[in-house]
């Protein structure tokens, strides 16, 4: 399972001015250099050390958060947070800044304030304490609670709470854009799927309209589809059940607003919240059904591509995996390291989707055997449904105890109930959802 942390990152865009200041810059710029411009601009280089080093961690901290819960993407924009203060932190573009605040920030700069249970960088809000004051850290009383021999953990827990404490040694690295890059609708799996099914969920108790998600598989099902409906309709979205740009981060604004993650009181996100099923690279010695998609995946592009070695697999990620792993990869344009990543699953797919649409003549009595690279799940319609409803109908003429099917085309109530019955008797998960391995079988069984 892949716990989705927070990293620090190696760069930050800043919009120089208001978020609706359309004339004003945006500057990306090293995180590390933003750090030490807000702080030389909102800091005084003579204050006691304990005192810097708290402000600091409330301006690493502060940033962070705005780029964990991609505040000012979600609402459209194309940066992580402005130079002005009224919505974010004192950043003044091209200033130089203090020797001893660098070299603090220097040492402390992937360290961040959590609170509690809570993974997300805390929204350490703050002011300066003398023009302006807030619920949140003074800056001019955190002076004088240094005066007063106090540590900055000391400080920091005297303004947000006695269960606050700090994150050291964060990762340090680029840092992606939540949305996947692709459209997320019925047949998606994976974490992208998971992430929108656990928003939704928590939306929901708030706006009790859109319906709850039980599924807990990460496969976009009729379910989320429907919940994906009521939101966009709720939020003045075109009503599509597919999740685009626009929806996802909709749903992510909602998501950090009804949790108040960006907030003091913030509800928080806890390490189970941001846990997910799908690993983001698998290896030698990994094992499970993510290896055995890779392997089926694989295997077809092998079958037509003598740049691919097909090789025996199982449910294993054996040096069999590695060796094909990499032919793919140098295929591809990919970096060869035998490893296989998110990016390389989704160059996967787009490649084993093109195989399907250019199938050499030779070989078409194969294409319709084919799984067709999405998961069927009750609700899905078209021709790759009524293609696995054949397959379906000629087991049934000898297997009696499976409910039956129409060819219609639907994936609908009976051929959910038929996929059930195969699952339970093939050791399957009985989720009535059809992905590569089980029409595998069904290809398999309909051959006898």
């Amino acid at each position: 399972m892949a716990v989705r942390l927070p990293i620090v990152p190696n760069n930050i865009t800043v919009h120089l001015g208001a978020p609706d200041d359309d004339k004003a810059r945006d500057v990306t710029i090293p995180f590390t250099d933003y750090i030490s411009n807000v702080a030389s601009s909102e800091l005084y280089p003579t204050w006691p050390r304990n005192a810097l080093i708290a402000n600091i961690y409330t301006i690493i901290s502060f940033a962070m958060n705005r780029i964990y819960n991609e505040w000012y993407r979600s609402k459209g924009y194309n940066f992580d947070i402005t130079s002005n203060p009224s919505f974010d932190q004192t950043y003044i573009d091209n200033r130089s800044t203090y020797e001893n605040i660098d070299n603090i920030v220097g040492d402390i700069f992937n360290n961040y304030v959590v609170k509690a249970n809570q993974v997300q960088p805390y929204f350490t809000r703050y002011c300066d304490g003398r023009i302006t004051t807030c619920e949140g850290l003074s800056q001019w009383g955190s002076v004088t609670l240094a005066n007063q021999g106090k540590t900055p953990l000391d400080i920091l827990k005297y303004y947000y709470g006695t269960d606050i404490s700090i994150k050291y040694d964060a990762p340090v690295g680029e840092v992606t854009e939540g949305y996947p890059g692709y459209e997320v609708g019925l047949g998606s799996a994976g974490n992208p799927v998971l992430a929108i099914q656990r928003d939704l969920k928590r939306i929901s108790l708030n706006y009790p309209a859109i319906p709850y998600i039980t599924t807990t598989l990460g496969i976009y099902d009729k379910e989320t589809e429907d919940a994906v409906k009521k939101f966009q309709e709720i939020f003045s979205l075109p009503v599509t059940g597919v999740v685009d740009k626009a929806t996802w981060y909709k749903i992510k604004y909602i998501y950090t607003s009804v949790k108040k993650l960006s907030d003091l009181y913030s509800e928080g996100l806890t390490e189970q919240e941001a846990t997910f099923l799908y690993d983001d690279e698998l290896s030698y010695g990994d094992t499970g059904i993510e290896v055995e998609y890779i392997h089926y995946f694989l295997d077809a592009l092998a079958f037509l591509d003598k740049d691919i070695p097909r090789l025996p697999t199982n449910s294993i990620y054996t040096n069999n995996t590695i060796s094909m792993v990499k032919a793919f990869q140098e295929k591809y344009n990919l970096p060869v390291t035998g490893v296989f990543t998110y990016r390389d699953w989704l160059v996967l797919k787009n490649a084993y989707r093109k195989t399907l649409e250019s199938f050499p003549k030779e070989y078409q009595e194969y294409v319709n055997e084919l799984y067709p690279d999405y998961f069927l799940t009750r609700g899905t319609t078209g021709e790759d449904v009524r293609r696995f409803q054949r397959f379906l109908l000629t087991i049934c003429k000898y297997d009696k105890s499976i409910p039956g099917v129409r060819v219609n085309g639907v994936f609908d109530e009976l051929t959910e109930k038929s996929v059930m019955k195969l699952q339970d008797d093939y050791g399957f998960d009985i989720n009535g959802i059809v992905g590569p391995l089980l029409w595998r079988k069904v290809v398999e069984l309909s051959k006898r």
